[in-house]
């Protein structure tokens, strides 16, 4: 099921409210024309600006099916319910005419369409209020009251009557219409996200599932080999599918729907599991941790788990001989924004300096460098140092999955 844009559905809520408005405010301006002409006995300009401003407004609406320019037809008729209102403001009693609530309007339309056209006739229409009472206040009189005495308050009630029918029973009742279909999109858009968590968490529990199968088998396979080296071997390929399936189960038991894992309790985990792996339960191993609280993407975790898991493995296995006493340090501190170093040793009795990926046989060895390759770093090793020390310079890798249409 395709979701509705949100865009799109907004700008056709800007569209319907706008054109309605439109058509009521011509409307009632014919029939506040008529009222005028034939009840109040008001003649001249007042109701030949409500004719003026149906009949333009009219011809404004109709171009609008034409050129599909929200923004031209929404300014035309703000323009002219300005022009008109204070044409019929300033000849029928100028401050004190209660007419003078369709500019407030004008103001009202322009932020239901956007703040800054909302900003824009607010302080236009302040300015001319300000210029209509300054008016008044001048006593120019230049302009004499076109309604009646005795029309006065039935012109003054109609008045009103025009504004409140089109703030509420116009903008109020699309406004809350629009409201309403916001709500239930956001109501879909929240089901959609935790549909997508739920079925998010089951692929990760079942890669997690699969690949402690997988372990398992490895596992049986090691124990059946008689030949030491390839049992190792074996046990070797075990341990990088789970450092790998510890971060799918991270990720199944986490809250949030971030794609994101706590960095400290996974290395914390991993390292607590290859100390036992490779020495047993009862050992002299210390792990010494030094990493905050950062949290990094899956496609980072994994490879950076593997680095992990060779580097540790090498050490508890080559570096720290038997049941030696040894320890094993991993530190890690954010250079940038994405940028990240981490220091990882023992100290064993290390290996000949000589010795590199290109001159080695060994798979661990050529891994952590190709590893930290994917991660867009590098990786040296500190000869100065007790044992074996690498420094580990890597990015943040996050890849971005295209949504398929």
């Amino acid at each position: 099921m395709n979701m509705p844009n949100e865009e799109n559905r907004r700008l056709q809520d800007k569209i319907q409210l706008i054109l309605k408005v439109n058509h009521n405010s011509i409307l009632t301006s014919i029939i506040f024309g008529l009222v005028c002409i034939f009840l109040l006995d008001i003649k001249g300009i007042i109701p030949y600006v409500f004719f003026g401003y149906a009949a333009i407004n009219f011809l404004n609406t109709y171009l609008y099916n034409k050129h599909k320019n929200l923004t031209v037809t929404y300014n035309i008729a703000s323009l002219l319910a300005m022009a008109g209102g204070i044409l019929i403001t300033i000849h029928s009693g100028g401050i004190q005419s209660p007419f003078i609530l369709v500019l407030a309007i004008v103001v009202f339309a322009g932020y239901v369409t956007t703040k800054m056209y909302g900003q824009f006739y607010l302080i236009v229409n302040l300015v001319l209020v300000a210029a209509i009472f300054v008016y008044d206040l001048a006593d120019l009189n230049l302009t004499a009251n076109m309604v009646p005495e005795g029309s006065r308050r039935w012109f003054a009630f109609l008045s009103v009557v025009f504004a409140v029918y089109l703030l509420g029973g116009v903008f109020g009742r699309n406004l809350l219409r629009a409201h309403h279909n916001l709500y239930k999109s956001r109501k879909e858009v929240q089901e959609r996200i935790e549909e997508k968590e739920t079925l998010l968490k089951e692929v990760h529990h079942r890669v997690k599932n699969n690949l402690q199968t997988v372990s398992s088998l490895l596992s049986l396979q090691s124990r059946a080999v008689s030949d030491e080296k390839i049992s190792s071997i074996i046990k070797s390929s075990q341990n990088r599918v789970v450092s790998m399936a510890m971060v799918h189960e991270m990720l199944y038991k986490r809250d949030d729907y971030l794609s994101k894992i706590e960095l400290r309790p996974y290395v914390e985990e991993l390292c607590n599991y290859l100390v036992r792996s490779v020495k047993g339960n009862t050992n002299k191993i210390k792990v010494n941790l030094h990493v905050d609280d950062y949290k990094l993407s899956i496609d980072t975790v994994i490879p950076l788990g593997l680095i992990i898991n060779e580097t540790i493995t090498n050490a508890l296995k080559y570096g720290i001989k038997g049941d030696d006493a040894g320890e094993i340090l991993i530190s890690l501190r954010q250079l940038s924004e994405k940028r990240y170093e981490m220091h990882l040793g023992d100290n064993g009795v290390g290996y000949a300096n000589n010795i590199t990926p290109e001159t080695s046989k060994s798979l661990g060895l050529k891994l952590i460098y190709n590893l930290a390759r994917q991660l867009r770093g590098t990786i040296e090793r500190d000869p100065e140092k007790q044992g074996t020390y690498y420094r580990l310079e890597f990015e943040e890798i996050i890849e971005e999955i295209k949504a398929i249409d």
